[in-house]
């Protein structure tokens, strides 16, 4: 085979051209539109290549080109974000970041979106979405080991909602559990600025030994390009840029831009790629993910500057006669591309078909420079490989950034003062109620390490089992947790970005475990909007800001933008998922009370609640005209610093960040799974308004329960104070200040919202 490919080469400069895309007219501009490519676009476009561009070579860019895939409107604010640290072993430019857990064992992670396809067709673009995080992740050599979503759908009363939560939801779940990988923590959130346009970001975290990182690199002239997996179908044509483009309500959906997702597929494909990587056999390797063949090819060979020649018509197709441009852009799922030494072509050979996997050779590594595609013997694609990344756009978009003047809501507290705190509380568990029904159907124990899962209502927790670990690490755990406050975005972008580092930040720090890195999935409306591109940068700003005061560098990520129906952009929704060690599982500390307990409040010195963004105002249908909680960093760690402290001495029962809702909601979310309650005090005398400290909303703010009794006064900290609150017993309504709940009427007010 690599003979006659070869000689195809060697003969190329007498194979015809394809011919150019006509100029002329406003069926030329028109294509343009189809292709998302400017006027300006297309002049770089035209000097790279030397003349008119096939129509293959215009989709080729079209793709290249699209938000989706060159981050064209953020790549100069992306540069912003911290990316290194003693703790990064693989940063931002693979597939996936890598970070050291313990001595040569590393974790791989990303975090990614599958929005537009997810609402077009709700139940395979979040398959799909799963199965493309998954082989970003293994594609690296990395054995996933969990999968984590953030979900956020629009109103419970839209008409759309019922249909796509469902689906979404059942997608998620039957993709991941057939591939048998555990999914152990998440979000998800209802709100009308996703009426038009929800969001189904996911992320996925494998294990890798630090000597076997694999990394995507065509090398060496006349080796062989091979296609392994799923045969490839006219499904997910232009999803790159369908990704890249606004929706119109009038639009009926395009369905032939989403992708068909085969989990047994993918099962087969990990198995076989893992082993392929073990075994040394290839020395190259890239997801089909989007822009399909298209985009492996063209990073493989850019990365190992070489260049490539393709027939496509090896390529396995399970449609009659696809096109060139079709097969280029097809994102099929379930596919990788290989580079392999001929020599070890027929060992390779043998390993794919004991995993049943399609399989061909499609095409050679050549040392020009550049990407020549041929289909039935014409010369479809000719161009050079390195301009076609160096030289994607790069827009310094003009941008207004958010205004951030606030005062108190003096009107919104008097609103409140007399109001019932009961109802108050049920009203927002209403809200909160339906994580059971997303849970019931994912599998989140499959592979027996699993220590805190979706049950725990927290941070998920592994026990990552290795001979890689350290020496006395034999309890290692992976911690992993993903957030972003919609609201506290809306308010304010910047620091709601920060808050969604500093919310994954707190949720892993409650566990036991001390945070180590980052991986981000920026939502955003359209940037060529002033106003949502300096949501753009705000956020970036946010995000790099809380990166630095944690320590937790970012080292993968994705950018999803043009979130807008009809012209309306959603709120800025900058979704955070973040990884860390906890030393010892057998010291977990899970979000919920298991036993009865004394009750701490872990607080900053002097913060007093905040109501901007808050889970009240939302309940309420109020717009609260003040700032979102203020973080105070040298708090944050501080207050990390002493619950890792008192999980190592294995002297918590239970501990939780103080979440949306405040004080109120976040102990009852702690205390109400067990049936606990009991009758708390709040601290000092209060104020007038009891409702503002209960459901006032705080930062670097936690929930302690502790087994022995602690002495607050002799706790001698810089940044916080620490307030008994009291005992939680079982079998008893909750009395905070003196307002009390009933916690099987809660449960009851719970349940009705699993109906949306």
């Amino acid at each position: 085979m690599q003979t006659e490919l070869l000689q195809q080469f060697a003969e190329l400069k007498n194979n015809p051209k394809a011919a150019a895309i006509s100029e002329e007219g406003a069926a030329f501009e028109a294509n343009l539109r189809k292709h998302k490519i400017s006027a300006d676009e297309y002049k770089v476009l035209k000097k790279i290549v030397g003349r008119a561009p096939t129509l293959p070579e215009l989709g080729v860019f079209s793709a290249m080109w699209s938000e989706h895939c060159s981050y064209k409107s953020s790549k100069i604010h992306l540069g912003k974000l911290p990316t290194k640290g003693p703790q990064v072993v693989v940063g931002p430019g693979e597939n996936a970041g890598v970070i050291r857990l313990s001595g040569k064992l590393c974790v791989a992670f990303k975090m990614e979106s599958h929005n537009h396809p997810s609402y077009i067709e709700p139940y395979q673009g979040a398959a799909t979405g799963v199965g493309g995080i998954l082989r970003d992740v293994f594609c690296m050599g990395a054995r996933p080991v969990a999968n984590l979503n953030s979900l956020r759908f629009g109103q419970r009363s839209h008409p759309k909602t019922h249909y796509l939560f469902e689906n979404v939801v059942k997608g998620v779940g039957d993709y991941g559990n057939a591939v048998g990988i555990p999914t152990v923590a998440g979000t998800v959130s209802f709100d009308k600025t996703y009426d038009g346009n929800i969001l189904v970001n996911a992320m996925t975290c494998g294990t890798i030994h630090e000597d076997r990182i694999f990394k995507g690199f065509a090398t060496g002239v006349n080796n062989l390009v091979v296609y392994v997996g799923s045969a490839t179908g006219r499904d997910g044509i232009h999803g790159a840029s369908m990704a890249s483009d606004s929706f119109s309500s009038a639009q009926s959906g395009e369905r032939s831009t989403v992708q068909v997702g085969d989990p047994f597929a993918e099962k087969l494909l990990l198995e076989a790629t893992l082993e392929v990587l073990e075994r040394e056999l290839v020395i190259g390797l890239q997801d089909m993910g989007a822009a399909g063949l298209t985009s492996s090819s063209f990073e493989m060979a850019d990365r190992a500057g070489n260049g490539l020649y393709l027939n496509l018509d090896y390529v396995p197709a399970r449609a009659q006669h696809m096109t060139a441009y079709e097969l280029l852009l097809s994102e099929s799922q379930e596919r990788m591309l290989m580079c392999v030494e001929p020599q070890k072509w027929e060992t390779l050979q043998e390993c794919l078909k004991r995993w049943q996997l399609p399989f061909a050779i499609i095409g050679l590594v050549t040392d020009g420079g550049r990407m020549h595609i041929v289909k039935d013997g014409v010369l479809e694609v000719d161009v050079p490989v390195a301009p076609l990344a160096e030289q994607a756009p790069r827009y310094e978009r003009p941008f207004t950034l958010p205004s951030r003047a606030y005062s108190k809501d003096q009107s919104f507290r008097a609103a409140i003062k007399d109001a019932s705190f009961s109802e108050l509380l049920s009203s927002m568990l209403l809200d909160n109620g339906l994580k059971d029904k997303i849970y019931r159907q994912y599998d989140h124990h499959i592979g027996n390490k699993t220590i805190l899962g979706p049950e725990d209502e927290g941070a998920g927790l592994l026990w990552l089992r290795s001979d890689w670990s350290d020496k006395g690490d034999e309890y290692v755990g992976l911690a992993v947790s993903t957030a972003c406050n919609e609201r506290y975005c809306a308010q304010d972008p910047q620091v709601g970005a920060a808050q969604a580092v500093a919310k994954c930040f707190r949720s892993i720090v409650a566990t036991g475990a001390t945070p180590l890195a980052t991986t981000d999935c920026l939502n955003y409306g359209n940037p060529e909007d002033k106003i949502v591109m300096g949501q753009i940068v705000a956020g970036i700003d946010g995000i790099a800001e809380a990166c630095r005061a944690l320590d937790t560098p970012i080292v993968s990520g994705n950018v999803s933008l043009y979130n807008t129906t009809d012209g309306q952009s959603i709120a800025p929704t900058p979704m955070i998922g973040m990884v860390g060690k906890h030393p010892d599982i057998r010291k977990a500390v899970s979000a919920i009370l298991k036993k009865k307990a004394h009750i701490y409040w872990l607080k900053p010195k002097g913060s007093e609640g905040s109501f901007g963004g808050s889970l009240l105002a939302k309940v309420l249908g109020k717009e609260v005209s003040e700032a979102v909680p203020a973080l105070d960093w040298a708090a944050e760690r501080e207050a990390a610093q002493w619950i890792q402290e008192l999980s190592a001495a294995d002297r918590l029962e239970a501990a939780r960040d103080l979440g949306t809702g405040g004080l109120a909601l976040t102990l009852q979310k702690m205390l109400l799974p067990h049936e606990f309650g009991g009758t708390f005090s709040l601290p000092g005398s209060g104020p007038a308004n009891l409702n503002e400290l209960a459901f006032g909303e705080h930062s670097a703010s936690y929930i302690l329960a502790t087994r022995e009794a602690l002495d607050p006064a002799s706790l001698s900290f810089k940044t916080l104070d620490c307030h008994l609150l009291g005992e939680a017993v079982i079998g008893s309504g909750m009395k905070l200040g003196g307002m009390g709940l009933d916690p099987k009427m809660a449960q009851a007010k719970a349940l009705e919202s699993l109906s949306i």
